[in-house]
């Protein structure tokens, strides 16, 4: 496979704001988010969306585009994916560091047969994902697989 390059352009607004946007996307409102320094942090501003929240969730969005593809190849008959996800940030030999990503899938699948081969499929799909691949956080995930209720 060839290299891919993904561009992501960052303007300062205000404060400790700014917007991003990726040419290679519509711009527009809802394509573009506003960015700021998590309030933990001085001069934060809370309710929107920090670096921090963005690299979780790159993890927790490639574990599910992942978990599709090789779904999908593996012919898994599912309902529904959904995954919570936790960054843990800490101070390590006085450096901040996202030290940890805590991932919590939970796949519906439609029979109880199928229960082993949904959690094969998401430890596949955990040890695959590109950006889990990419970083120097721990990853820890904590599947829960769900038998869609008949009616």
């Amino acid at each position: 496979m060839e290299p891919h390059m993904y561009t992501v352009d960052i303007n300062w607004s205000k404060d400790r704001k700014g917007v991003m946007c990726s040419p290679e996307l519509n711009q527009d409102s809802n394509t573009c988010v506003e960015v700021a320094t998590p309030p933990e942090f001085p001069k934060g501003i809370p309710g929107i969306w920090s670096p921090e929240h963005l690299f979780t969730a790159s993890v927790s969005s490639c574990l599910m585009t992942t978990f599709l593809a090789i779904a999908d190849n593996s012919n898994l008959a599912f309902e529904s994916f959904s995954c919570s996800s936790k960054g843990k940030l800490e101070q390590v030999e006085g450096k901040f560091l996202m030290t940890q990503i805590i991932l919590e899938p939970v796949v519906t699948i439609m029979d109880e047969k199928d229960r082993e081969r949904a959690v094969r499929v998401l430890q596949k799909s955990e040890r695959a994902c590109l950006i889990s691949n990419s970083i120097k956080s721990e990853i820890v995930m904590n599947p829960e697989i769900h038998v869609k209720a008949i009616a």
